[in-house]
């Protein structure tokens, strides 16, 4: 019965693909769309039942032991975050490659304002996603003879919106509980709230249901090392944000400005310098902790700093809106009327939100960052 059902959903499947392709035929993005469907598919096609991989003998004890840690996560989801139960995350496929695909980001070699690609579900997107490094690899060598600045990402987890059932990946299974969580948590929520074309309004949601979330898992089911390693590794992430902050902050100065192109160049390459060497000094102050050294694997550009808001630029309205709010379900309630705002509007009420508060007028004090408001 269960390779009749796959047999159906695999039919159905392609004939979505072949619509897909009818629309696009003659068109340069045909390969692209090919490509992407068959690496979902085939995504899709080798995932199994977590209970399948636990009964089998020559599962691997320790692959046991992370999708039994899995399978604990996905009901912590459901339950205590209010995320969708749904068919995602209960089926695992191992993959033999490090990230599950690669994106492409890019800018103008003199902005930071990255380069869009739309798509039909997603709408437009600051990436173009690839199921193999060989592939974003000659996409990104096009847009640099164009002299676009480029970045190619590896990435462990996607969500696909609700459109296909999401699979555990070998890509991230290994990760940490803590880190595990997180990732759940944060590929769930897109299911709830989705704008397309708005990837910071996105991101931030996620990544707050994903703070929150692990928080609460920690609260319930962590350790005292387990709290003390999340503690220190959320510390890091902190650091290395603030520092790319920092220098995006310096090139958006550079590019506003009125000075040459050649000046804008050398200052360009002299900022890049900058961030390798304090890179050094905050690992350094890490003691030798080298998580974010793959970061740096490629000649830095502009597209490496073009997305450093995106997941945090609303993070503080999202997480001010939670805590009115109080639970999960009636948070989401109030993201998704955020959401049916037009952009300027979602904008402006995000900003309203994630303001500090003002300190009562009589204090004589003025306004000043207070708590969560302040990051």
């Amino acid at each position: 019965m269960r390779n009749i059902a796959r047999q159906i959903l695999r039919t159905k499947f392609w004939l979505a693909v072949a619509c897909v392709s009818a629309m696009l035929a003659g068109c340069a993005q045909f390969k692209y769309y090919m490509q992407a469907a068959q690496g979902q598919y085939s995504l899709w096609s080798d995932a199994r039942p977590i209970e399948d991989w636990l009964g089998d003998p020559s599962t691997d004890p320790q692959l046991k032991a992370r999708l039994e840690k899995a399978m604990l996560i996905r009901k912590f989801a459901v339950k205590e975050l209010g995320l969708p139960d749904n068919a995602s995350y209960k089926n695992y496929a191992a993959l033999s490659r490090p990230f599950v695909l690669w994106n492409v980001v890019a800018t103008p070699e003199l902005s930071l304002r990255p380069i869009q690609w739309c798509f039909p579900i997603a709408g437009c997107v600051s990436y173009r996603g690839y199921y193999s490094k060989e592939d974003a690899m000659a996409y990104a060598e096009e847009l640099r003879k164009e002299r676009d600045d480029v970045q190619v990402g590896g990435v462990p987890a996607y969500s696909t919106l609700g459109w296909f059932s999401d699979p555990l990946l070998s890509t991230f299974i290994n990760y940490s509980d803590a880190e595990l969580a997180r990732m759940v948590f944060h590929e769930l929520a897109h299911q709830v709230v989705y704008v397309p074309g708005d990837s910071q309004f996105n991101e931030g949601f996620a990544t707050a249901v994903e703070e929150a979330g692990v928080a609460r898992w920690l609260e319930l089911y962590g350790t005292d090392p387990m709290r003390e390693a999340y503690t220190r590794y959320n510390a890091r992430r902190q650091d290395f944000l603030a520092l790319l902050v920092r220098h995006r902050k310096m090139l958006a100065d550079l590019y506003a400005g009125k000075t040459s192109t050649r000046h804008k160049r050398a200052e360009k390459a002299r900022i890049f310098a900058h961030l390798k060497s304090d890179y050094a000094k905050l690992k350094e102050s890490w003691g030798g902790y080298a998580g974010y050294d793959r970061w740096f694997a490629e000649p830095l550009t502009n597209a490496h700093l073009s997305a450093v808001g995106t997941y945090h630029d609303y993070l503080p309205a999202f997480r001010v809106l939670l805590k009115q709010e109080r639970t999960f379900v009636r948070f989401y309630g109030a993201v998704q009327k955020i959401a049916t705002l037009d952009a300027g509007q979602r904008r402006q009420q995000l900003e309203l939100l994630g303001r500090p508060p003002m300190l009562n007028a009589e204090s004589g004090k003025g306004a000043q960052p207070d708590g969560e408001g302040a990051h």
